[in-house]
């Protein structure tokens, strides 16, 4: 029998990552308190799905096996039965460390609980557990359909066998991963926020528009997307999180969110999701 995975999330990155295990042959029990987010995350797999069916990289029929392998539940309880439970929650401290002392009530003794997150310490997050060497970060990239890497990244009891799993599981799914240790962003926020900050002090003090930023970024150094338009995808109110998880981990000024990023999230100009932020949407 496949090993069952739950997904704790139904959001952008929890919808995403139930869709490439369930793509990929696994039952998947994709879990949320709220029955609205379970229904739009359901909503978004079966329609990134019809974009595949329309590019021919899978079938009308395989699409239909797909979303029958996906199970909604509101109750974390339903993760006893899962191998590997991936959670997907918000980018905040204090949920997390709620949600993994639940799992580790409810999960199965063999069970390897993974955190999706993008920043905040695994070996914090282990600690709210009896089993920290079976917790382990696996950072999907957004979108998860469509992005090829998977950061792993090793608390300081993280086991060998846990990331040997996990670096499996994460292969089985079409993903390439890449192990690193645990430090504050681990390497792809350590490197893309600072850039995204500057982007914005750009933009604060006048040096660009939004768009001739944004420009310079894509025809200048060949990114597919400017890095105001990438804050706008990843969510201004996650970047900010981020920042503030680099600043106060590494201690270094260098991390200071930028003025104008606070002076969006605080008012509610968050990008994509809700409609506006650097760009207009």
């Amino acid at each position: 029998m496949t090993d069952t995975i739950a997904v704790v999330g139904a959001g952008q990155m929890g919808n995403g990552i139930a869709h490439v295990f369930a793509q990929a042959g696994f039952p998947v029990t994709m879990i949320d308190v709220s029955a609205d987010a379970l229904a739009r995350g359901r909503d978004t797999i079966a329609r990134n799905l019809d974009r595949q069916v329309k590019k021919g990289t899978v079938t009308a029929a395989a699409k239909d096996e797909i979303m029958e392998r996906v199970r909604c539940e509101s109750a974390l309880d339903s993760a006893a039965d899962a191998a590997l439970v991936v959670e997907a929650a918000t980018e905040n401290r204090d949920l997390k460390f709620r949600i993994f002392q639940d799992l580790d009530r409810v999960a199965g003794a063999g069970a390897i609980l993974a955190t999706n997150t993008s920043s905040i310490s695994i070996t914090e997050i282990a600690g709210r557990t009896k089993r920290p060497e079976q917790v382990i970060g696996m950072h999907f990239m957004n979108p998860v359909p469509v992005m090829q890497l998977v950061e792993v990244i090793r608390g300081l009891a993280t086991s060998d066998e846990t990331t040997r799993r996990v670096l499996d599981l994460s292969t089985a799914v079409g993903k390439t991963p890449v192990e690193v240790s645990d430090y504050p962003g681990f390497v792809a926020n350590r490197i893309l926020m600072p850039m995204i900050n500057e982007a914005v002090y750009c933009l604060m003090e006048g040096v660009g528009t939004a768009e001739s930023i944004d420009t310079v970024m894509k025809l200048g150094m060949n990114h597919p997307m400017g890095p105001l338009a990438l804050a706008d995808l990843i969510g201004l109110d996650t970047c900010l999180a981020i920042l503030e998880v680099l600043h106060a981990g590494l201690g270094d000024p260098k991390y200071r969110p930028c003025p104008l990023l606070r002076k969006y999230v605080a008012a509610g100009w968050l990008g994509r999701k809700s409609g506006r932020g650097f760009h207009a949407y």
